[in-house]
């Protein structure tokens, strides 16, 4: 950001927070090793068990990199924050905290939205499941998944560090976009224009995809005939499912925030809902796919057989 005239901003939300700092220090170091730990062990499961080595579960995988990717870029920063005497971070970093949870949270929808195509291969395919799904497609979608969210964001991304920075403060716990925009020397409407394409790009690709996969895969299980069928079919869904409400939940209420009028919210709920998305599904998504693998690994040693993806 060579144009930049502020070296570092201030960051107001901690002011609050000051007399209760080194609790919330302990809960933050507390989600931190949780998420990390459960993130971990979840693709260590995955890894050592070969029966486990389907697409699917590397998606799963996936998504606990990006996870971890997102709480490392928030948490380690907002301790140190947190306890500092004056709560501002330098402008570099911030710049680059603001690419790193931007291409975060994107690239958890872009995961999702592979984790979604899958499932709707698997159920509606069955028997051509593993010929439509090839070790070379796979990776493939991995690399697609990857760098889309990466690429996509770091060309609007160019826009803001062009923009000569004035102001020094900025309300959040961490660094956001709209942020360093409303604190640039002039105003700068295409931003905000442009961000809007932007974020159409980053969602409604994926958005769609997942409508589509579960439209049909609901057309499949209508046809179903036998309730036992029915039930495998949904069970294998609802964890995905829980894990786009979870995080579309918190994304939608940062997104509203950042462009909305908030100022009617207390500053606890401000605080909670600006943190949802970084922090819940990190932690809660590991739980929910561990006892779904539990389930299946069990199923395992009852029956002594491998069991199919799509159980």
């Amino acid at each position: 950001m060579d144009n930049t005239t502020a070296a570092a901003f201030k960051m107001a939300a901690y002011a609050v927070m000051e007399k209760h700092k080194h609790g919330m220090f302990s809960v933050f170091l507390l989600v931190y090793f949780v998420t990390i730990i459960l993130n971990s062990l979840l693709i260590s499961i995955l890894h050592q068990n070969k029966e486990l080595h389907q697409p699917m579960n590397v998606f799963i995988c996936l998504l606990s990199l990006n996870e971890m990717y997102g709480s490392t870029a928030l948490l380690p920063a907002t301790m140190a924050v947190l306890l500092s005497e004056t709560h501002e971070v330098p402008a570099k970093w911030c710049m680059a905290q603001v690419y790193f949870l931007h291409t975060y949270a994107s690239g958890e929808f872009c995961v999702l939205a592979l984790m979604g195509y899958d499932r709707y291969v698997a159920i509606c395919y069955p028997l051509h499941y593993h010929s439509i799904m090839s070790n070379s497609k796979m990776w493939k979608l991995l690399a697609l998944v990857i760098l889309y969210p990466l690429i996509i964001f770091a060309c609007f991304y160019s826009l803001t560090l062009q923009l000569r920075i004035c102001g020094k403060v900025i309300p959040k716990l961490y660094c956001v976009n709209m942020e360093l925009v409303k604190n640039s020397c002039s105003n700068a409407p295409y931003i905000s224009i442009v961000g809007l394409v932007f974020i159409f790009l980053l969602v409604v690709p994926q958005l769609v995809m997942i409508v589509f996969s579960y439209a049909q895969i609901s057309r499949v299980i209508c046809y179903l005939s036998f309730s036992k069928s029915k039930f495998k079919a949904l069970r294998t869904c609802t964890p995905h499912l829980l894990a786009i409400l979870n995080y579309s939940f918190g994304c939608f209420f940062e997104i509203a925030q950042g462009r909305f009028d908030s100022s009617h919210l207390s500053y606890q709920t401000k605080l909670f809902l600006s943190l949802y998305f970084l922090i819940f599904p990190p932690l809660l998504n590991p739980v929910i796919y561990g006892l779904s693998i539990g389930l299946i690994r069990e199923k395992q040693c009852i029956f002594h057989v491998p069991i199919p993806y799509f159980i």
